[in-house]
Protein backbone atom coordinates (compact mmCIF):
# COMPACT_ATOMS: atom_id res chain seq x y z
CA UNK A 1 0.00 0.00 0.00
CA UNK A 2 1.37 3.41 -1.04
CA UNK A 3 2.24 5.89 1.77
CA UNK A 4 -0.31 8.68 2.12
CA UNK A 5 0.87 12.25 3.81
CA UNK A 6 -1.05 13.55 6.94
CA UNK A 7 -2.82 16.49 6.70
CA UNK A 8 -2.76 18.01 10.47
CA UNK A 9 1.32 16.37 9.79
CA UNK A 10 2.13 18.54 7.21
CA UNK A 11 0.43 21.10 9.16
CA UNK A 12 2.44 21.02 12.27
CA UNK A 13 5.24 20.97 10.36
CA UNK A 14 4.36 24.14 8.44
CA UNK A 15 4.06 25.89 11.41
CA UNK A 16 7.50 24.38 13.03
CA UNK A 17 8.96 26.14 10.01
CA UNK A 18 7.34 29.48 10.02
CA UNK A 19 7.38 30.08 13.69
CA UNK A 20 10.78 28.34 14.02
CA UNK A 21 9.51 26.99 17.36
CA UNK A 22 7.98 23.58 18.55
CA UNK A 23 6.32 25.78 21.26
CA UNK A 24 4.83 27.96 19.12
CA UNK A 25 3.57 25.86 16.80
CA UNK A 26 2.20 23.66 19.67
CA UNK A 27 0.72 27.19 21.52
CA UNK A 28 -1.12 27.45 17.62
CA UNK A 29 -2.38 23.75 17.77
CA UNK A 30 -3.31 23.65 21.29
CA UNK A 31 -1.45 20.49 21.87
CA UNK A 32 2.17 19.53 23.46
CA UNK A 33 5.57 20.59 22.32
CA UNK A 34 6.00 16.55 22.50
CA UNK A 35 3.03 16.05 20.48
CA UNK A 36 4.73 18.31 17.98
CA UNK A 37 8.04 16.58 17.99
CA UNK A 38 5.97 13.15 17.42
CA UNK A 39 4.30 14.29 14.36
CA UNK A 40 7.55 15.59 12.85
CA UNK A 41 9.38 12.41 13.70
CA UNK A 42 6.51 10.66 11.91
CA UNK A 43 6.66 12.86 9.03
CA UNK A 44 10.25 12.07 8.48
CA UNK A 45 9.94 8.43 8.82
CA UNK A 46 7.36 8.44 6.17
CA UNK A 47 9.46 10.79 3.76
CA UNK A 48 12.55 9.09 5.06
CA UNK A 49 14.79 11.98 5.25
CA UNK A 50 15.59 14.89 8.17
CA UNK A 51 13.58 17.90 7.65
CA UNK A 52 14.79 19.89 10.58
CA UNK A 53 17.80 20.16 12.91
CA UNK A 54 17.62 21.44 16.54
CA UNK A 55 20.11 23.05 18.71
CA UNK A 56 19.79 24.84 22.51
CA UNK A 57 19.49 27.72 20.83
CA UNK A 58 18.04 27.21 17.27
CA UNK A 59 15.82 25.61 14.68
CA UNK A 60 16.50 25.42 11.03
CA UNK A 61 15.18 23.70 8.07
CA UNK A 62 17.57 21.00 6.50
CA UNK A 63 18.28 21.30 2.92
CA UNK A 64 15.40 18.48 2.83
CA UNK A 65 13.49 20.47 5.26
CA UNK A 66 13.31 23.37 2.50
CA UNK A 67 12.49 21.53 -0.68
CA UNK A 68 9.47 20.05 1.29
CA UNK A 69 8.11 23.04 2.81
CA UNK A 70 7.08 24.53 -1.02
CA UNK A 71 5.35 21.02 -1.58
CA UNK A 72 4.18 20.90 1.94
CA UNK A 73 2.60 24.81 1.32
CA UNK A 74 1.25 23.24 -2.10
CA UNK A 75 -0.36 20.02 -0.37
CA UNK A 76 -2.23 22.83 2.04
CA UNK A 77 -3.76 25.06 -0.04
CA UNK A 78 -5.04 22.15 -2.35
CA UNK A 79 -6.76 21.13 0.88
CA UNK A 80 -7.86 23.87 1.78
CA UNK A 81 -9.25 24.41 -2.17
CA UNK A 82 -11.04 21.11 -1.74
CA UNK A 83 -13.17 21.99 1.42
CA UNK A 84 -14.10 25.36 0.12
CA UNK A 85 -16.73 24.32 -1.81
CA UNK A 86 -18.79 22.64 1.70
CA UNK A 87 -17.96 26.31 4.00
CA UNK A 88 -21.17 27.63 4.56
CA UNK A 89 -19.68 30.95 4.66
CA UNK A 90 -16.54 33.23 4.67
CA UNK A 91 -16.34 34.36 8.09
CA UNK A 92 -14.67 37.57 9.52
CA UNK A 93 -12.01 38.20 12.72
CA UNK A 94 -12.19 41.56 13.37
CA UNK A 95 -8.55 42.45 15.17
CA UNK A 96 -7.98 45.88 16.69
CA UNK A 97 -3.75 46.80 17.58
CA UNK A 98 -2.31 49.53 19.01
CA UNK A 99 -0.36 51.04 16.91
CA UNK A 100 2.53 51.45 19.83
CA UNK A 101 2.12 47.54 19.86
CA UNK A 102 2.14 46.61 16.19
CA UNK A 103 5.81 47.14 15.36
CA UNK A 104 7.61 44.46 13.13
CA UNK A 105 5.44 41.31 13.71
CA UNK A 106 2.28 43.11 11.63
CA UNK A 107 3.47 41.96 8.17
CA UNK A 108 4.42 38.48 9.61
CA UNK A 109 1.25 38.13 11.22
CA UNK A 110 -0.62 38.97 8.27
CA UNK A 111 1.11 36.74 6.24
CA UNK A 112 0.87 33.45 8.65
CA UNK A 113 -3.33 33.98 8.76
CA UNK A 114 -3.47 34.36 5.13
CA UNK A 115 -1.32 31.34 5.03
CA UNK A 116 -3.99 29.61 7.56
CA UNK A 117 -6.88 30.29 5.52
CA UNK A 118 -8.53 31.64 2.79
CA UNK A 119 -11.89 31.49 4.07
CA UNK A 120 -11.19 34.25 7.09
CA UNK A 121 -11.59 37.83 6.32
CA UNK A 122 -9.03 39.87 8.68
CA UNK A 123 -10.67 43.35 9.57
CA UNK A 124 -7.61 44.87 10.88
CA UNK A 125 -8.03 48.57 12.64
CA UNK A 126 -4.50 50.41 13.85
CA UNK A 127 -5.20 53.11 16.41
CA UNK A 128 -4.37 54.13 20.30
CA UNK A 129 -5.32 51.61 22.69
CA UNK A 130 -7.70 53.18 24.80
CA UNK A 131 -9.32 53.79 22.00
CA UNK A 132 -9.04 49.85 20.68
CA UNK A 133 -10.21 48.83 23.95
CA UNK A 134 -13.33 50.84 24.25
CA UNK A 135 -13.85 49.21 20.63
CA UNK A 136 -13.38 45.58 22.20
CA UNK A 137 -15.80 46.59 25.17
CA UNK A 138 -18.22 47.77 23.49
CA UNK A 139 -18.16 44.68 20.92
CA UNK A 140 -16.98 46.23 17.66
CA UNK A 141 -14.11 44.28 17.86
CA UNK A 142 -13.62 40.79 18.07
CA UNK A 143 -9.94 40.74 19.64
CA UNK A 144 -7.23 43.38 20.54
CA UNK A 145 -3.49 43.64 20.96
CA UNK A 146 -3.28 46.39 22.99
CA UNK A 147 -0.55 47.53 25.58
CA UNK A 148 -1.60 47.51 29.43
CA UNK A 149 -3.01 50.60 30.67
CA UNK A 150 -4.18 51.65 34.08
CA UNK A 151 -5.68 49.10 36.50
CA UNK A 152 -7.33 46.86 33.35
CA UNK A 153 -6.26 43.28 33.91
CA UNK A 154 -6.90 40.09 32.05
CA UNK A 155 -6.07 38.89 28.71
CA UNK A 156 -3.41 36.72 26.94
CA UNK A 157 0.64 38.27 27.83
CA UNK A 158 2.47 38.56 24.11
CA UNK A 159 5.55 40.54 25.44
CA UNK A 160 6.84 42.87 27.51
CA UNK A 161 8.43 45.71 26.07
CA UNK A 162 11.04 48.25 27.26
CA UNK A 163 10.92 51.61 26.69
CA UNK A 164 13.62 53.97 25.79
CA UNK A 165 14.41 57.92 24.04
CA UNK A 166 15.23 57.37 20.68
CA UNK A 167 16.77 60.23 18.05
CA UNK A 168 18.85 60.09 14.96
CA UNK A 169 22.20 58.98 14.76
CA UNK A 170 23.18 62.80 14.09
CA UNK A 171 20.41 64.81 16.33
CA UNK A 172 22.29 67.08 18.74
CA UNK A 173 20.55 68.62 21.46
CA UNK A 174 20.77 72.32 21.49
CA UNK A 175 22.01 73.30 25.29
CA UNK A 176 19.13 75.40 27.67
CA UNK A 177 16.33 74.60 25.37
CA UNK A 178 13.15 72.28 25.86
CA UNK A 179 13.58 68.77 24.61
CA UNK A 180 11.85 68.66 21.57
CA UNK A 181 9.77 65.57 21.36
CA UNK A 182 7.62 63.57 18.68
CA UNK A 183 4.67 61.40 19.81
CA UNK A 184 1.03 60.69 19.17
CA UNK A 185 -1.62 63.04 19.59
CA UNK A 186 -3.37 62.26 22.65
CA UNK A 187 -4.95 60.04 24.25
CA UNK A 188 -1.83 58.42 23.48
CA UNK A 189 -0.73 56.07 26.61
CA UNK A 190 2.89 56.34 25.20
CA UNK A 191 2.91 60.12 24.98
CA UNK A 192 1.05 60.65 28.84
CA UNK A 193 3.61 58.45 30.40
CA UNK A 194 6.60 59.88 28.40
CA UNK A 195 5.28 63.58 29.56
CA UNK A 196 4.81 62.05 33.04
CA UNK A 197 8.14 61.42 33.67
CA UNK A 198 9.73 64.26 32.19
CA UNK A 199 7.45 66.37 34.40
CA UNK A 200 7.99 64.67 37.26
CA UNK A 201 12.09 65.00 36.98
CA UNK A 202 11.93 68.59 35.88
CA UNK A 203 13.06 68.26 32.12
CA UNK A 204 11.91 71.19 30.42
CA UNK A 205 9.97 69.99 26.75
CA UNK A 206 8.06 71.07 23.46
CA UNK A 207 5.93 69.38 21.21
CA UNK A 208 7.93 69.31 18.32
CA UNK A 209 6.02 66.90 15.92
CA UNK A 210 2.43 65.24 16.49
CA UNK A 211 1.99 62.24 14.18
CA UNK A 212 -0.77 60.53 13.26
CA UNK A 213 0.53 57.48 13.79
CA UNK A 214 4.01 55.99 15.02
CA UNK A 215 5.23 55.37 11.55
CA UNK A 216 4.73 59.07 11.14
CA UNK A 217 6.70 59.42 14.41
CA UNK A 218 9.12 57.31 13.33
CA UNK A 219 10.13 58.97 10.25
CA UNK A 220 10.12 62.35 11.85
CA UNK A 221 12.77 60.98 14.12
CA UNK A 222 14.64 59.58 11.61
CA UNK A 223 14.79 63.22 10.18
CA UNK A 224 16.05 64.62 13.09
CA UNK A 225 13.45 66.76 14.19
CA UNK A 226 12.65 65.58 17.66
CA UNK A 227 13.26 62.29 20.23
CA UNK A 228 10.67 59.64 20.50
CA UNK A 229 9.37 57.68 23.34
CA UNK A 230 9.43 53.73 21.40
CA UNK A 231 9.75 50.89 22.27
CA UNK A 232 13.16 49.18 21.61
CA UNK A 233 11.26 46.29 19.57
CA UNK A 234 9.80 48.91 17.35
CA UNK A 235 12.69 51.49 16.90
CA UNK A 236 13.94 50.88 13.59
CA UNK A 237 18.31 50.47 13.24
CA UNK A 238 18.44 54.35 12.27
CA UNK A 239 17.63 55.22 15.48
CA UNK A 240 19.47 55.37 18.89
CA UNK A 241 17.98 55.39 22.94
CA UNK A 242 20.12 59.06 23.84
CA UNK A 243 18.25 58.70 27.03
CA UNK A 244 21.53 57.50 29.38
CA UNK A 245 23.65 59.97 27.85
CA UNK A 246 21.58 63.05 28.29
CA UNK A 247 19.90 61.70 31.76
CA UNK A 248 16.60 61.36 30.84
CA UNK A 249 14.53 59.79 32.69
CA UNK A 250 13.86 55.79 32.57
CA UNK A 251 10.28 55.40 30.99
CA UNK A 252 10.40 51.70 32.11
CA UNK A 253 7.91 48.72 30.59
CA UNK A 254 4.69 47.67 29.32
CA UNK A 255 3.16 44.45 28.46
CA UNK A 256 1.07 43.98 25.77
CA UNK A 257 -1.70 42.07 26.30
CA UNK A 258 -4.13 39.79 23.70
CA UNK A 259 -8.19 40.38 24.97
CA UNK A 260 -10.22 37.97 22.63
CA UNK A 261 -14.10 36.89 23.29
CA UNK A 262 -14.47 34.47 20.13
CA UNK A 263 -15.47 30.82 20.65
CA UNK A 264 -15.37 29.89 16.97
CA UNK A 265 -12.60 27.02 16.19
CA UNK A 266 -11.41 28.87 13.30
CA UNK A 267 -11.53 32.10 14.96
CA UNK A 268 -9.77 30.83 17.76
CA UNK A 269 -6.69 29.04 15.77
CA UNK A 270 -6.38 32.47 13.98
CA UNK A 271 -5.53 34.29 17.22
CA UNK A 272 -3.75 31.45 18.72
CA UNK A 273 -1.68 31.53 15.47
CA UNK A 274 -1.13 35.36 16.11
CA UNK A 275 -0.44 35.04 19.92
CA UNK A 276 2.53 32.85 18.60
CA UNK A 277 3.70 34.60 16.33
CA UNK A 278 4.22 37.50 18.07
CA UNK A 279 5.79 35.87 20.98
CA UNK A 280 8.35 34.11 17.95
CA UNK A 281 9.50 37.22 16.60
CA UNK A 282 9.87 39.59 19.51
CA UNK A 283 11.57 37.08 21.01
CA UNK A 284 14.37 37.21 18.29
Amino acid sequence: MAATLDIATVHAFLLVADLQSFTRAAEVLGTTQAAISLKLQRLETLLGKRLVERSPRALRLTADGAAFLDRARALMQAHDRALSGEASAVQSLSLGISDHAAGPELVPLLERLHAMSSQLTLAVTIGFSREMQDAYDAGRLDAVVVRQEGSRRGGEKLTEDEFGWFAARRFTLPKGEPLPLATLAPPCGVRAIAVRALDKAGVAWRERFVGGGVTAVVAATLAGLAIAPLARRIAPPGLIDIGPAHKLPKLGSSKVMLHSKVSDPAKVAALRAIAATFRSLAAT
